[in-house]
């Protein structure tokens, strides 16, 4: 890395956010890192360097957003790249996740990143730079049975990120929304997983689909150190990705997805084109 920047990452006690938090450090940046427990947060880092900030945020609030970013910048002087990885995953077919359970995941996984974003932009704006990097998924991409409202927070995320780009950029802000697949993070474990408790018998594909992902734990493919390596390399490229995809599992997935689409897209053509004056 050949300059210092000052980094915000959310959702920083586990996962990427910890992996992004210590290789930073060790390299030499600025870091301030949220998360909704402070003391899990400092315990997970162990580190005294005054490059770090710690923050305890509800990214659910819009205050408590602010005033971390304002922090923040009070701390270190500017806001260079922003980080929006806090999220969780959320199984179940839709008539068994309530309309708590549903809001819940949004408020985190799109709401959250939303409050960061808003906050964030008078910041860069009068900075005329920076790099907001929004953490989405495959199953943003292409979904799995089971998984509609993860996937359907996690679209959201990709489609905010592409008009988010278009709007920032006569700022010098880019923007790149990350897809990863699957990694042996602890995406799998109770912390960052619900699985509905109201399982409907007949959701028997739901179920397999669900007990085949736990197994998973701990034997995926992918590694979070080069994930997080990848996303900091990312920042320091001159024409940085919008979309940056990871692990071979999402490259496939993706590719898959757009063969369906130009299949399916040219199939319907007649009907499709039927419909104008």
């Amino acid at each position: 890395m050949d300059n210092n920047k000052v980094w915000f990452i959310t959702g920083a006690s586990k996962g990427f956010g910890l992996s992004l938090v210590k290789q930073l450090l060790d390299a030499g940046q600025l870091v301030a890192a949220t998360s909704r427990n402070l003391q899990e947060l400092t315990t997970a880092v162990n580190t005294t360097s005054n490059n770090f900030l710690p923050l305890q945020v509800d990214l659910a609030n819009e205050s408590s957003v602010s005033l971390a970013l304002q922090h923040t910048h009070e701390v270190f002087g500017r806001i260079d790249v922003v980080i929006n990885n806090a999220g969780y995953g959320i199984g179940g077919a839709i008539e068994e996740l309530s309309d708590a359970e549903t809001r819940m995941a949004f408020d985190v996984n799109v709401f959250g990143t939303l409050n960061v974003i808003r906050a964030v932009m008078p910041y860069l704006r009068k900075q005329r730079s920076g790099h907001i990097i929004n953490i989405s998924s495959i199953a943003g991409i292409t979904a799995n049975t089971g998984w509609a409202i993860y996937a359907g927070s996690k679209y959201a995320v990709i489609g905010i990120s592409e008009v988010l780009a278009a709007d920032v950029k006569e700022f010098g802000v880019k923007v790149t929304v990350v897809a990863p697949g699957a990694f042996r993070t602890s995406f799998l474990t109770a912390g960052s997983l619900s699985i509905t408790g109201n399982q409907i018998d007949d959701y028997t594909e739901v179920r397999a689909i669900h007990n085949k992902y736990l197994k998973m734990d701990g034997k995926q493919a992918g590694d979070p150190e080069k994930a997080a390596t990848a996303i900091i390399n990312a920042v320091y490229e001159e024409n940085p990705p919008l979309y940056l995809l990871l692990g071979g599992d999402a490259y496939n997935r993706a590719l898959a997805k757009l063969d369906t689409l130009h299949q399916e897209i040219r199939q319907w053509q007649d009907v499709t084109c039927s419909t104008d004056f």
